[in-house]
């Protein structure tokens, strides 16, 4: 791997292998969890495989939004009434109380997120209370070398909500973007003017907030390629460390507030992979490192670095330098990734509420992994995150002969090979510049649940 990152634009292949796929933030995904095993279970195997010497990630989720945001398909709560924040977070510090006793055991926390919804829905006294919790039950970082992020709407971020957030201890934020075009912008119900963009990102970097990453999304009514080429204009004058590029998926009959998109103002298929191409070159010729998927850094964030280094690792909050981490999720849906266990809390609120109330967790449903899922997981990982596969990791790893245990992957990966996404080189795997674009088809030949050649029902495209 290098800084260069080569992306080859092969629309032919794009074509052929334009699947619906996991985006692999773990494997097994999602939709594997049993919602019929038992949360006792679920916790004892997690508290059975986790090693209680290493650091933590920790995830809350904050579900509230003030407005919704038409082309959204997260888990939130719209309401403009700000008085349903405090309860819920009062079952949060039971939830954590619960989780504490579980998992803390002095583990420093070298990673922490806020997410949601909108997590600067909360009140500034309200941010303070939910951290001094956070400090009260597990062991966080006071010297600032830890990744502590945070999710920020600018409509809903003062410069005094900022000084507040780094004053708690955070120092990386993450802006939603999406477009600057107003009539986009309009068509989504998020109209958010450029000089508030800009006026979060200056206030931050005067904060001393060490990373901004900045979300993007192509696929917007309206979007040309023209409009979303002057959006990224003023999107690398202004910088941001990291970008996220996503791909709208536009599914009403899912996804409620969707309903309010017209989909004859969608562009093309065909419109959305020349913004998809043109971004990616406009990025790449800006001086950022090509990640993987939809995620771009510049070649000094801690991401490009760690990938350099091979170091590189993906969750459920996406790439991440912190391999090392059991992630504790706590709030609405929120999964965790503890040991050789992922669970999932309640989606609604409603249930969650109840739920914590009667017996402090909120676990719906899980999935215990078992030796072919890790196998499969750390080699999905490898490729999602590094483009190349070394057999012999896993083999020495796993005690396993790649060759054998693969065989049928193996024969799916000869074809790849043919139609240059791979080379292959006595078993070592390199994903080509064409291949990297479709990393996630690669990575589906080695996931066990789902079919290969037929679009799979709860997915999104892989481009």
């Amino acid at each position: 791997m290098n800084f260069q990152n080569p992306i080859q634009w092969d629309l032919d292949l794009i074509k052929r292998y334009d699947l619906s796929g996991p985006r692999y933030t773990s494997y097994p995904t999602a939709v594997q969890f049993d919602p019929n095993l038992q949360p006792d279970a679920l916790v004892q195997a997690a508290l059975s495989t986790t090693d209680k010497q290493a650091p933590l990630s920790l995830y809350v989720h904050i579900p509230f939004c003030a407005h919704v945001c038409y082309y959204c398909a997260c888990n939130k709560v719209i309401t403009r009434n700000r008085d349903r924040a405090q309860p819920y977070l009062d079952r949060v510090y039971r939830e954590m109380e619960y989780l504490s006793s579980l998992y803390d055991n002095n583990r420093i926390v070298n990673q922490l997120h806020w997410g949601g919804g909108t997590p600067t829905f909360i009140s500034d006294s309200q941010m303070r209370e939910l951290m001094d919790h956070l400090r009260k039950n597990f062991n966080l970082r006071d010297d600032d070398q830890g990744d502590y992020s945070i999710e920020i709407d600018p409509r809903e971020a003062s410069d005094d909500t900022l000084r507040v957030l780094r004053e708690c201890g955070f120092n990386r934020i993450s802006l939603g973007v999406q477009d600057l075009d107003i009539r986009v912008q309009e068509a989504v119900n998020r109209v958010q003017p450029l000089e508030q963009t800009e006026r979060v990102l200056n206030t931050a970097r005067a904060l001393g907030f060490q990373s901004i990453n900045m979300d993007l999304i192509y696929g917007l009514p309206h979007q040309t390629l023209s409009s979303f080429d002057a959006t990224l204009d003023e999107i690398i004058r202004m910088s941001p460390d990291r970008l996220s590029v996503f791909n709208y998926a536009h599914l009403p009959d899912r996804f409620r507030s969707q309903k309010h998109i017209q989909s004859d103002t969608l562009p093309s298929a065909d419109v959305k992979l020349d913004i998809l191409q043109h971004t990616i070159n406009k990025l790449l010729g800006a001086g950022y490192v090509y990640i993987g998927m939809d995620h771009f850094a510049k070649p000094n964030d801690s991401l490009a670095i760690a990938q350099q280094n091979g170091q590189l690792h993906r969750n459920f909050q996406g790439y991440t330098t912190h391999s090392d981490c059991d992630l504790v999720a706590i709030g609405v849906s929120s999964i965790s990734q503890i040991g050789s266990v992922f669970y999932q809390n309640e989606h609604d609120l409603s249930l969650y509420t109840d739920a914590i109330d009667q017996k402090q967790h909120a676990i719906k449903r899980g999935i215990s992994l078992n030796e072919d899922d890790r196998i499969r997981s750390a080699v999905i990982n490898q490729l999602i995150c590094h483009f190349s596969l070394n057999p012999a990791d896993i083999e020495q790893r796993f005690n396993i002969n790649v060759a054998t245990y693969f065989a049928e992957e193996l024969t799916e990966l000869a074809q790849f090979e043919a139609d240059g996404l791979i080379t292959l080189d006595k078993g070592f795997i390199q994903v080509t510049p064409a291949g990297r674009l479709l990393i996630r088809r690669i990575c589906m030949t080695f996931d066990a649940y789902i079919p290969k050649q037929t679009p799979v029902r709860g997915y999104s495209k892989i481009i």
